[in-house]
């Protein structure tokens, strides 16, 4: 059912293209009556109703009932049938994989987080990828013809266009690997940068609803950042934009894993978290951690889990890095007036330990009018914000005009 409209998109049939913007619609809306798509597309009614009947019938659409009104004649509301496709969110960690489901009303079915996995440049992390999403698929109890495309949330220089990450799993722009994927999956599969993929997420799912101007901060071993504008992610034009942490920094002297020194994420970063951490434990520090295991099998999960039990050395250590963060968030601030700052990625499990001194650090550097417009906040969908984004981004990325 998926794939004939699908190539209809594909081909740019006006009347296919049409049905891809009810859907788009939709995706962002929620419900909606025949009245506010014919408006909102200027459309005439007839025609809306047209489509909306042929899309009904094809499976894509429900009639959700009459939306309830104070007089006159109740118009019925049409949202998208959950069950005429499904999409799977793959958020790929140096060290483990987190899988997620969405049905194509965006609800998460299922999710499957830490599932062990090496990454390293190799063909046969291909093959071990593709058979752990093999697996992942085969233990759902959808029906998995429906599955129409999986996205692939890589840290790193994606393209999202023509599939190559230029950073990890990079074969050349001739084997790009969301085609290394398909091909042993027989799925649809695209990638994108983990930190886009994390924003969409939110963007799309957090309970208070997001704004149409946002940047999101991804703080994980290294530091990303996505940018929404008007309700549309901006990539850049290779889709590279957002590599927040290899902007100059700090006169350290620390090789970054780009390769340069003193970028931002070399002091501002889970990588920078352990690093000092281990550094003053060897020094001879004192931390909870130390009395339960030897300082070689300390893990960054570890830091910032003991944070959370008072580990005086973590907390001052995460506090700094809060400090450092809102230093350099003041400056997009200033540059792009955003009307929401949110703080994801494994370091803002830290919670309130990391967001005050961000938030403090923000209020002596922006401009005054800047600031009071820039709702600073966590993340709400936390460890699971790749992978969900991810799925979701495998659906804008198909239906999503």
């Amino acid at each position: 059912m998926g794939q004939a409209l699908l190539a209809d998109i594909q081909k740019g049939l006006k009347t296919a293209l049409m049905k891809q913007r009810i859907i788009t619609h939709l995706i962002y809306k929620g419900t909606t009556t025949i009245t506010d798509l014919s408006r909102s597309m200027g459309l005439s009614v007839p025609t809306v109703t047209k489509f909306i009947d042929e899309l009904c019938a094809d499976g894509y659409v429900n009639d959700c009932g009459k939306l309830e009104t104070a007089g006159g004649r109740h118009p019925s509301l049409y949202g998208l049938n959950a069950d005429s496709g499904y999409f799977v969110g793959v958020d790929l960690k140096k060290d483990s994989l987190n899988m997620a489901l969405i049905n194509f009303k965006g609800d998460v079915i299922n999710i499957e987080m830490k599932v062990p996995f090496k990454q390293d440049n190799t063909m046969d992390c291909v093959d071990r990828l593709a058979e752990e999403i093999r697996r992942f698929i085969s233990s759902l109890s959808v029906d998995t013809n429906k599955i129409l495309n999986v996205c692939v949330g890589m840290s790193g220089r994606v393209n999202p266009n023509i599939g190559c990450n230029y950073t990890r799993l990079n074969f050349g722009e001739e084997h790009p690997i969301s085609a290394l994927l398909a091909e042993r999956l027989h799925l649809n599969v695209c990638i994108d940068n983990d930190s886009r993929a994390m924003a969409y997420g939110e963007f799309i799912k957090r309970s208070d609803g997001c704004p149409r101007n946002l940047i999101f901060i991804n703080v994980n071993w290294g530091l990303g950042m996505a940018i929404i504008v008007d309700g549309k992610m901006y990539d850049g034009m290779s889709g590279f934009s957002g590599e927040f942490g290899h902007n100059y920094g700090y006169d350290n002297q620390q090789i970054c894993e780009c390769g340069k020194k003193g970028c931002i994420e070399t002091e501002v970063s889970c990588s920078a978290l352990y690093r000092k951490f281990i550094e003053r434990v060897r020094a001879g520090e004192n931390s909870v951690l130390t009395q339960e295991k030897p300082i070689d099998e300390i893990t960054v999960d570890d830091i910032i889990s003991v944070v959370k039990r008072e580990d005086v050395l973590a907390i001052e250590l995460v506090e700094e890095i809060g400090a450092k963060l809102g230093r350099h968030v003041s400056d997009l601030i200033n540059i792009f007036n955003p009307e929401q700052v949110i703080i994801g990625g494994e370091l803002s499990r830290a919670g309130n330990y990391l967001l005050p001194p961000i938030i403090s650090a923000v209020r002596r550097y922006t401009l005054n009018l800047m600031y009071p417009s820039a709702d600073i906040v966590l993340s709400e969908l936390q460890d699971k914000a790749n992978a969900i984004g991810s799925a979701l981004l495998a659906r804008s990325k198909l239906f999503a005009s």
